[in-house]
């Protein structure tokens, strides 16, 4: 490990197999955590190269327990985090307004590193107990429209580097892998990234998959669409740049998107969008995101999907999705 951190501390490069190997190596237990810290702080000073993700992505999907969700034709909403905008949980918000509009979701989330509430805790906060019983995840999908899927519960290699990502509490590139090991390899999915780069490197691997997929990153820096400014997005067969036009809306101040100071706070937020009683922004950039979900998943445009989307947070949908899930998940 000495030599490999030597080399990575001169500004060289591992290749897909080295970067496997060094997961596989962290999973068993091999590296004490100075050489975890040593080698995530490497990836904090100079960026991850497309042959050290796609290694560092093989070595997880490989390690990991699948869960089989392919009859359900599911799509995931997860974006990398990791963009230091301190946003309330618009994707996994997003995520129950997609399940509301009839769209099946396997949601991959975890705990907030970078951040202060990430997926995990506002969910566990508001009563979901995480698991990986199968039953249990079919259910949920089956009767709520949505599972979640809680990383290190099907990650054995994170078991390991959680600690030190916890101590570190800032963005490594394990923010870059989470939408690319959905333990249920769903067929479609929206990824958020926090640069054009990643969005770059995000496209070549997804393309080289039969995924059907957007990747979205807002250009003032948001890992989703922010109504803030354009969105570039990435899919399939084309590139193209979403204004907030696009969804009949005005661009939102940033401060409208702002999260919570806390964990209770961040819930408060959550339930309150669901409740019906967000304020016009809130719901406007939860419904954009999960516009183009369902967008995505219908073939439709959207504008479309965004007056889906609206339907499912104003009839009440989304959050009957959200009580289902409670109700199986507990």
């Amino acid at each position: 490990m000495k030599d490999i951190l030597n080399r990575l501390i001169a500004y060289k490069s591992l290749d897909e197999k080295e970067s496997k190997e060094i997961l596989i190596r962290i999973s068993n237990g091999e590296l004490n955590n100075s050489q975890i810290s040593s080698f995530l702080t490497v990836y904090m000073m100079r960026n991850v190269t497309l042959e050290e993700l796609k290694g560092f992505k093989d070595a997880l999907v490989e390690l990991c327990i699948k869960v089989n969700l392919k009859e359900f034709d599911t799509i995931d909403l997860c974006g990398t985090g990791g963009d230091s905008k301190d946003t309330f949980n618009i994707s996994t918000l997003a995520s129950f307004v997609t399940a509301g509009a009839g769209c099946k979701v396997a949601k991959h989330g975890n705990y907030g590193v970078s951040s202060g509430c990430g997926s995990s805790n506002v969910l566990e906060s508001l009563g979901i107990v995480f698991t990986n019983d199968y039953d249990i995840l079919r259910k949920a999908i089956d009767k709520a429209g949505i599972c979640f899927l809680h990383a290190p519960l099907f990650h054995p290699a994170m078991k390991n580097v959680a600690p030190v990502r916890k101590e570190l509490g800032m963005k490594t590139f394990f923010n870059m892998l989470g939408p690319l090991v959905n333990p249920s390899m769903p067929k479609k999915q929206i990824v958020g990234v926090f640069n054009l780069e990643l969005a770059r490197i995000y496209n070549y691997l997804l393309q080289k998959t039969d995924k059907k997929y957007s990747i979205i990153y807002s250009l003032d820096g948001y890992d989703e669409i922010s109504l803030t400014n354009d969105t570039k997005v990435y899919s399939n067969n084309f590139e193209r740049i979403i204004k907030s036009k696009d969804f009949d809306l005005e661009n939102l101040k940033a401060s409208e998107i702002i999260g919570g100071s806390d964990i209770p706070s961040s819930c408060e937020i959550f339930m309150n969008i669901l409740n019906g009683k967000g304020t016009k922004g809130q719901n406007n950039v939860v419904c954009a995101n999960a516009g183009v979900a369902i967008s995505l998943s219908r073939d439709l445009t959207i504008r479309e999907g965004f007056e889906i989307a609206k339907e499912s947070l104003v009839s009440g949908n989304a959050l009957e999705s959200f009580n289902k899930l409670k109700s199986i998940m507990r």
